[in-house]
């Protein structure tokens, strides 16, 4: 038996650790420690910081459902989610290929099936736009029928699991592009929000004095076969936070504006977007999802009745 100090327990941790099978674990909890224990040293982390750090970790967790995930939102307001995504992008996406963004904390699977031109609105509250474009691999060659999940908040600057009950989906949809890779769908300008503030990471951006908003956008979400699924969104020009989003996922190439006069336009005079996105080939069939439906994410829980996973009260 040895005594440990300061600087010897980060050793001796990792020593005992070095027996797991798992190479990749390894690696990655070797480098959790070293970095958490040189953190520990760094700020001189008292018992009483370390309980209130405890103490916030197991608040976020606590905030989690099957419908907010609160450690995703943790992980996109310190800027780790879009350093994550920029890794992930220097191994894989091709030089012509349209830049990834979030998937962030309010993704569902099962949206609804739009035809082309259909509406993600099932709740209208303001006039609609059109959003079209082609869905091209990296030489110009459209890509037939890719599947594209799209979805964003309302013109009030809510995702629908905010704004009604959380069955209810709205201004979400699945679509699939013509045998040229053509698309167009109709949806409503949506609204900059607020991030939730009602939880744990609200708390801390608040003490933080950060505003907590992100600008007005449109999750995209493409995916073809022999083509990397494409993660990313559709910023709009001029909104207050487009050079201050509060989770970083804004690119300049992917900030944009509807116009009224295009020419190519599906239905003239309505304002529209055109944005064509350019898909990279999969070439090491990794995931670029930095998010998840938060349903997927709660232990034991995948595949229920969500009904039935609400807390009490």
């Amino acid at each position: 038996m040895q005594d440990i100090d300061a600087k010897g327990i980060t050793d001796t941790v990792i020593e005992q650790m070095a027996t797991t099978p798992d190479p990749r674990l390894r690696e990655i909890m070797e480098a959790a420690v070293r970095h958490l224990h040189a953190f520990a040293r760094e700020t001189n982390l008292t018992p009483d910081e370390w309980l209130k750090g405890i103490a916030f970790m197991t608040a976020v967790g606590q905030a989690c459902t099957p419908y907010r995930q609160e450690f995703i939102l943790l992980s996109d307001v310190i800027g780790l989610s879009r350093l994550v995504n920029v890794m992930h992008d220097a191994k894989g996406r091709e030089a012509a290929g349209t830049e990834t963004s979030l998937l962030g904390p309010f993704f569902r699977e099962g949206a609804p099936q739009i035809e082309l031109g259909g509406s993600l609105v099932k709740i209208a509250h303001a006039p609609e736009i059109m959003i079209y474009g082609q869905v091209t691999d990296t030489a110009g060659r459209g890509v037939p029928h890719a599947q594209m999940d799209v979805w964003q908040t309302n013109a009030e600057g809510h995702y629908d699991l905010q704004a009604h009950d959380p069955s209810v989906m709205d201004m979400r949809g699945q679509l699939r592009t013509d045998e040229n890779g053509r698309f167009h769908f109709r949806t409503v300008k949506p609204l900059g929000y607020s991030i939730p503030m009602d939880g744990p990471v609200g708390d801390l951006v608040k003490r933080q004095a950060r505003h907590g908003y992100r600008p007005a956008h449109i999750h995209v979400l493409i995916s073809a076969p022999e083509h990397r699924e494409l993660v990313t969104a559709l910023y709009f020009a001029g909104d207050a936070h487009v050079d201050s989003d509060t989770v970083f996922g804004v690119s300049q190439s992917l900030v944009i504006s509807p116009r009224d006069d295009l020419p190519d336009a599906p239905v003239p005079g309505m304002p529209s977007i055109r944005y064509d996105f350019t898909l990279s080939r999969d070439t090491d069939g990794a995931g670029g999802r930095v998010g998840s439906d938060p349903s997927k994410l709660v232990p034991g829980r995948v595949g229920s009745d969500p009904s039935k996973l609400m807390p009490a009260g």
